[in-house]
Order: C-alpha cells, then sequence, then structure tokens
C-alpha cells in the first residue's frame, strides 16, 4: 500500500521592527507529521512532497500516477500543480495535472482532499478548485470566493453514517474542530459527517475509481491537538487510504 501526500508545508518570513531598525527573519514549515505518522503505522508506505518542490516533482503523467494506490491533498492550492515551471518561465507546453488526477480516479486510482486555507477554494478563494477537474472528481460542489468557516468556539461534526468502512470502530462524539471549508455534498455522494448544512466528510464512487473530501484540515489550526493526538486518529485515515484502494 503506498500514497502520494503533497501539500502541508509553508515558509514564514517574520519583520522585527526595533524603534529605528529593522531585521528579517525566515523558518519553514511542515504539518505532515500527524497523518504521515498515523499511516506508516498501520503499514502504509508514504511518499511526501511539500508545496514549495511540488511544481516540479509532483508526477506529470498517469502512469507515474499509477504507482500509488491514493493520493493526499492537503492545503496545497490548484496553481501548485497546474502551473509547471518550464510552463510559467520557458512557456513551454507541460501536462495538465488536474487533468491527470481526473484521468487517475477515472481508471481506477483514490483521491482524497483535506480542508486548509489553500484547500478547495481556500482563504480569499486563492486555492482555486472550483470549476477544475478536481472539483468533478469530489463528492462535493465548492462554493464561490473565500470559502473558510471560522469556529473558534469549536464544534463537533455529526456522524450521519456510522457504519461506513471510513469510520468504522470509531465513536460518534469526535473532538471539537475550530475551521473547515464549506461544502456541498453532491446528490449521489455519501455524507458521513455533517455541519448543519455542510458537508463535513464525504465519499463517492468516481468512474472506476474513488474519492473523499474532508472539510477540515489534518494539522492545526483547524485540526486543534485533541483530535491530532485522538487514540482514533489513525484509525480514521488509515481506514480511509484502504478504502480508496478498495481494499474494505
Amino acid at each position: 500500500m503506498k500514497v502520494l501526500f503533497a501539500g502541508e508545508s509553508w515558509f514564514i518570513y517574520s519583520v522585527h521592527q526595533k524603534g529605528f531598525d529593522s531585521f528579517t527573519t525566515g523558518e519553514y514549515e511542515e504539518g505532515r507529521k500527524w497523518l504521515e505518522s498515523a499511516l506508516k503505522n498501520d503499514g502504509i508506505e508514504v511518499d511526501y512532497i511539500p508545496n514549495h518542490l511540488a511544481s516540479v516533482d509532483f508526477p506529470t503523467s498517469l502512469e507515474e500516477l499509477k504507482k500509488y494506490n491514493a493520493v493526499i491533498l492537503s492545503d496545497i492550492g490548484s496553481n501548485t500543480l497546474l502551473i509547471h515551471p518550464d510552463t510559467f518561465k520557458k512557456c513551454l507546453k507541460t501536462p495538465n495535472r488536474l487533468k491527470l488526477l481526473k484521468g487517475y480516479v477515472q481508471a481506477g486510482g483514490g483521491l482524497i482532499m483535506f480542508g486548509g486555507y489553500l484547500s478547495f477554494q481556500g482563504i480569499e478563494g486563492k486555492a482555486h478548485y472550483k470549476g477544475t477537474p478536481i472539483e468533478e472528481l469530489l463528492p462535493v460542489n465548492m462554493v464561490e470566493g473565500d470559502d473558510r468557516v471560522e469556529v473558534p468556539e469549536g464544534f463537533i461534526p455529526r456522524i450521519v453514517n456510522p457504519n461506513h468502512p471510513i469510520v468504522k470502530g470509531v465513536p460518534t462524539e469526535w473532538p471539537a474542530f475550530l475551521s473547515y471549508n464549506k461544502l456541498k455534498a453532491k446528490p449521489s455522494a455519501t455524507i458521513i459527517a455533517d455541519h448543519g448544512d455542510d458537508a463535513i466528510l464525504t465519499a463517492w464512487e468516481y468512474g472506476a475509481g474513488r474519492s473523499i473530501a474532508f472539510a477540515m484540515d489534518c494539522a492545526p489550526h483547524g485540526a486543534p491537538y485533541e483530535f491530532l493526538e485522538w487514540e482514533y486518529y489513525g484509525r480514521i485515515w488509515s481506514q480511509a487510504i484502504r478504502w480508496l484502494a478498495k481494499e474494505i
């Protein structure tokens, strides 16, 4: 069992103003460790590509994608996958990796998108997956513009399909979350968890493959440590990957 995990990394540049003088500092962070560790602990091999390398290193052919049982996208905007540096800098034609992912799932692959500030539509709509082949293959419709729903007081999603293989054996009372992306389930999709009229965890069959949309993050801040360190965190996502791969 092998998955490709892209996204969940960022650079931070800070300006320190001290009276007349100022200086800058920079740091690099990743939010992959919780999900990656959970999958590896269940024997699932993970190839990870951070955001700053994905524009070059993300597969550019269906053959490369077919090496994986599933693909995970989390906090990686559509432009990173769509615009290869050879196209942006050299005006060369390059494969459309959003279309490749659609073909990969249609041919039997699996894909899950986690929520975040650069997932689905994201902050100020900058993730910009609406109207793309990714929206077509996912079990949800996205909203126009900024789709974030900030819930600083916390909310607990409602598990409406506790017998689905993804959440089988997991309690229906989950830890609280702090934000999510506003999504609407497509008519033939299976809603596993919701919050009011919004789809939180949704799955469906697409062509010969499967896809999952999880409106919340797999890392802080949307997913607080109570969820990340919950004893069932790993079980949910290993079962999700095995469901995508049609093992369960």
